[in-house]
């Protein structure tokens, strides 16, 4: 069942879409080389709980396994759902963050991948890539286009630059669930599919890797690895299809007023107020 939502829904995911951004950045203000995923963790429980909000990710269960931390942290070849550890950020890691907070019933979820210290070219160009083919998925999120629209757009960038679709993870619906209808996926035919209307909000979020688009999961349930050990870079905005043109919750502002992009920034507005 897909729920098209009010404005005064939308108003609320914006409201949690934008904590999720004030969380991010006050975790970019302590990500340097030697700092461990644990202490991360903890710096965004924090804040989001002294913000009056619940982190989303914490105690999310998918079978018998209970995700333990507010943070996804996802370290080089890690693509999503990794468990924040005594692992130290070292120069040249990619840090992929998924972050999720509940907020006045509505939940905020997003993602972003951060270079620590000096990362090779071709980690970059990887951001880079990954970077534009969301705004290029975004794009399309508009009335009477097809869900097909926004996968083909993600999926025909990055492969066009070399890198390869992780096929096993896709985006979804938002709002007062953390996961609601429908999947978006990151790969697919333009003019096929859903067809998008008003008010139904997304998050779309290209999962790439630098080499196979095979993945494996670790021992520990969560943590999902590119096969052949190569990095993996993940970016997630929260989008609502409007007509003429998307409307984007999330705003990445937040952490680039702390950080520098690894990627260069793009003309595509994204019309967050904060």
């Amino acid at each position: 069942m897909v729920h098209l939502k009010s404005q005064r829904e939308i108003d609320c995911l914006r409201e949690s879409a934008n904590l999720v951004g004030q969380t991010l950045a006050e975790v970019a203000r302590h990500i340097e080389v030697g700092a461990t995923l644990r202490e991360l963790d903890a710096v965004a429980e924090e804040y989001i709980r002294t913000q009056g909000g619940e982190p989303a990710f914490k105690g999310y269960q998918v079978g018998d396994n209970v995700f333990p931390n507010t943070l996804c942290t996802s370290v080089n070849d890690a693509v999503v759902h990794g468990i924040p550890d005594d692992y130290a950020l070292q120069d040249g890691d990619l840090l992929s963050i998924d972050c999720g907070a509940k907020l006045n019933g509505y939940y905020g979820d997003w993602a972003y991948t951060f270079a620590i210290g000096d990362i090779a070219e071709e980690d970059a160009a990887l951001c880079r890539a990954t970077h534009r083919a969301l705004l290029r998925g975004i794009e399309q999120a508009v009335a009477d286009q097809r869900m097909g629209d926004i996968s083909h757009a993600v999926q025909s960038h990055c492969e066009s630059q070399g890198f390869s679709v992780v096929r096993d993870l896709v985006g979804h619906g938002v709002g007062q669930d953390l996961h609601e209808d429908p999947q978006v996926p990151n790969f697919g035919d333009p003019g096929r599919g859903r067809s998008l209307k008003p008010g139904l909000s997304i998050c779309i979020e290209p999962m790439i890797n630098r080499g196979t688009a095979r993945v494996v999961t670790d021992d520990d349930g969560w943590t999902v690895r590119a096969a052949d050990g190569l990095p993996s870079a993940h970016y997630e905005h929260m989008v609502v299809v409007r007509d003429g043109e998307p409307e984007v919750l999330s705003d990445y502002g937040y952490i680039e007023d702390v950080i520098d992009p690894p990627y260069e920034a793009d003309a595509l507005t994204e019309t967050t107020t904060r």
